[in-house]
């Protein structure tokens, strides 16, 4: 895909712009901008305002409701969402389920949460990690038990990332004992207010509250909310892995952030100090940066043009999730240098009266970085990626 040789395709970057712009909550742009979190009742104002427009689930294939745009028109949407300040859309719903939903589920399983989840009325949860099984996820030993027409779940889920704004949560259960430890391994949902789940918040580095904990203590849940097949929940989630890793990409998000980066750099320092672009070494890594994003974008675009008819990117999408997260904090590490450039230019000039204007970005630049540095890590570590490449992709 070449999107800068497509003019075909500027009315439809116009009339997103124009929607973000105009018809957007304007209270929720401003409180994103401000660095604080959403309430569960924005996150779904949020949502809802996206999905009514039919505009939630922009991947979704037309016969369950997508909007039936190109992935050039779903590139430029993700694009204008983040160069808008739009809050990301929550994934376990829209990219997570809905494909597992819409590919694997039964009939009345599409019909009972297709149509919440593509109109942004329903909120999900992922319970794939355990505090014993991350990285190696096929460890597992959250149960599901048969007992008549009912599952009974019991254990523990961690990470489990806006869990605290989900109506509904699916998981990876043991449903029986295997050799291989990938199989006997179901794809089950749950309502997150049954009776047994409890959630605990964990409040990370950044001051967030955007992880949780979620114990099952004899949940029991009806038969027919497993999806597929019993025993066959790895491979459902091999599939929606996919969908994950490429998620990670935010192309607009990051050039955003270049681009305030680079503003303030630019910006001219009172009482004769330098500006922070012409420290070369600061002018270098910013350089590297927009060079790492421009690699990464290229990758999105190879795997997203190989992707035909809604298939999960597959393997390969392990190659975006290197780049993402590791550009991510490449960028994120910039704010860190730029606090502390302009920190010692303030002092060098304490007695301007505006200096702290140029560095009113310090405090949720750090919070930015503390929280990029998790990103390596969720979504299966990088070096479980790289280990993913060389033997699925480069067959070592």
């Amino acid at each position: 895909m070449d999107l800068s040789s497509t003019p075909a395709l500027e009315p439809f970057r116009a009339e997103v712009r124009t929607f973000f712009e105009t018809e957007y909550p304007r209270d929720i742009l401003d409180k994103v901008a401000s660095g604080a979190s959403l309430s569960t009742a924005e996150v779904r104002r949020a949502e809802r305002t996206l999905g009514t427009k039919g505009w939630l689930a922009t991947a979704w294939p037309t016969e369950y409701g997508g909007p039936g745009w190109s992935l050039e028109q779903q590139y430029i949407f993700d694009e204008e969402l983040e160069r808008a300040g739009v809050p990301t859309v929550t994934p376990m719903g829209v990219i997570y389920v809905g494909p597992i939903v819409y590919t694997f589920a039964s009939e009345a399983q599409k019909q009972r949460w297709l149509p919440g989840t593509r109109d942004g009325s329903m909120g999900w949860a992922q319970g794939y990690s355990e505090p014993e099984s991350g990285s190696d996820l096929a460890s597992l030993q959250f149960s599901a038990k048969r007992d008549g027409d009912e599952y009974v779940l019991n254990g523990v889920k961690v990470w489990t990332s806006a869990a605290q704004h989900a109506d509904w949560i699916f998981l990876l259960a043991r449903t029986s004992q295997e050799e291989r430890k990938q199989q006997g391994i179901s794809f089950i949902c749950c309502e997150m207010d049954r009776t047994g789940v409890t959630l605990r918040p964990i409040i990370s580095i950044d001051g967030k509250h955007a992880l949780n904990s979620v114990t099952f203590d004899n949940v029991r849940v009806p038969a027919d909310y497993l999806i597929g097949e019993e025993g066959k929940g790895w491979t459902y989630s091999q599939y929606l892995l996919g969908f994950e890793r490429t998620s990670y990409a935010r192309i607009g998000g990051k050039r955003k952030q270049l681009a305030h980066l680079r503003a303030i750099a630019c910006a001219e320092p009172t009482g004769g100090n330098t500006r922070l672009i012409d420290d070369d070494a600061f002018a270098a890594n910013l350089n590297r940066a927009d060079i790492a994003l421009d690699g990464l974008e290229m990758t999105v675009l190879r795997v997203l043009s190989a992707v035909k008819d809604g298939g999960s990117p597959g393997k390969e999408a392990s190659i975006i999730k290197i780049l993402a997260t590791e550009t991510a904090q490449q960028i994120t590490e910039l704010y860190l240098d730029a606090a502390g450039g302009h920190g010692q230019r303030g002092f060098a000039d304490s007695v301007s009266p505006d200096w702290t204007g140029h560095t009113a970005y310090a405090a949720p630049g750090v919070a930015t970085y503390f929280g990029t540095r998790a990103q390596t890590i969720y979504g299966g570590t990088n070096e479980i990626q790289k280990n993913i490449i060389a033997k699925r992709v480069l067959g070592l």
